[in-house]
């Protein structure tokens, strides 16, 4: 199974900043160790016209010319660099790498990415490029070329389980029917002031395991009933986890991994690929956030072993 990777392009942020940089090499190596399956890939830039598919050309080129002013460059949450550009475009690169690799082998992810607070003309909360957003759209227009334009468009599902909720996809995918958005996130947590998905489910701060998963299966049932996606983007947070510093909810290690199982099983029973990417995770001691994350992958790998058993 493949797995992106661009944690090489390192932000130099100021000491003390919150964002966990370091998690994203730390998660590569312990993957490399432990999950043999798994090979790591590096993640080649989205190039402009990649980015316009969900971003607008004066944003794309005022990341990329550093022309960001300071008011956006706080909104996002990180200084202008050369560095955070071009790890903006490998993160989206990753996302698109590892949607080809769903449709074509069942599973596949980014070990970084689900930057969904950031919408077409900005970002925010981390986010400089709304990865998910650019793949689903590059994914539709590769699969209407490739059935000759005859073909009913690929419908996709973003089933967005970062404790945050995803309004920079909502907002960006808000009149598009071939794409479902749905986000299970705090009520009371950031954004404040939040987009409407098409189905959104707000969790109560702290929220347990019990309680988490009955939502997301109602959450699943709904979508089912609304929606046949052809493919799936699985944003996988780490931050529902009681011990995150910016999540508010209380579920535990086995509790994220039996939401993981739920999401993967759900799209294997009906064979619908899934790409997958890690979003949030904040954790007050980094060991538990990579603990999390590593489940992810170990889930997916399992679930990437029974695609290829059934693959002619």
């Amino acid at each position: 199974m493949n797995a992106y990777y661009a944690d090489h392009f390192v932000l130099p942020l100021p000491e003390g900043h919150r964002f966990p940089m370091a998690k994203y090499r730390l998660l590569r190596d312990r993957i490399s160790q432990q999950l043999p399956g798994v090979a790591m890939q590096v993640a080649l830039p989205a190039s402009d016209a990649e980015l316009a598919l969900a971003h607008t050309s004066g944003y794309i080129d005022a990341v990329a010319s550093g022309t960001l002013s300071p008011a956006a460059q706080r909104e996002i949450g990180f200084p202008w660099s050369e560095a955070m550009a071009e790890r903006a475009r490998r993160s989206v690169g990753a996302t698109v790498a590892a949607s080809r690799d769903a449709l074509a082998q069942g599973v596949a992810g980014n070990l970084a990415g689900g930057t969904h607070h950031s919408y077409a003309d900005k970002g925010s909360g981390f986010c400089v490029f709304n990865d998910v957003a650019v793949a689903a759209r590059l994914m539709q227009a590769e699969w209407a070329r490739g059935q000759g334009g005859q073909a009913k468009p690929l419908k996709v599902a973003v089933i967005d389980l970062d404790v945050h909720q995803g309004n920079g996809t909502a907002h960006i995918f808000q009149t598009d029917e071939s794409v479902f958005t749905l986000s299970v996130h705090g009520a009371r947590n950031f954004p404040f002031r939040k987009e409407p998905s098409d189905l959104d489910v707000e969790l109560p701060d702290g929220c347990n395991d019990d309680a988490y998963l009955q939502a997301l299966e109602h959450a699943l049932d709904a979508l089912e009933q609304r929606f046949s996606p052809g493919l799936v983007f699985y944003l996988a947070g780490a931050d529902p986890h009681e011990g995150d510093r910016l999540g508010r909810l209380a579920v535990t290690h086995d509790g994220l991994e039996a939401r993981d199982r739920r999401v993967f099983d759900w799209a294997w029973q009906r064979r619908i690929p899934l790409a997958f990417a890690m979003a949030g995770g904040y954790g007050r001691d980094l060991e538990d956030t990579l603990q999390a994350q590593l489940t992810t992958w170990r889930v997916a790998l399992e679930y990437h072993q029974r695609w290829q058993n059934v693959r002619p």
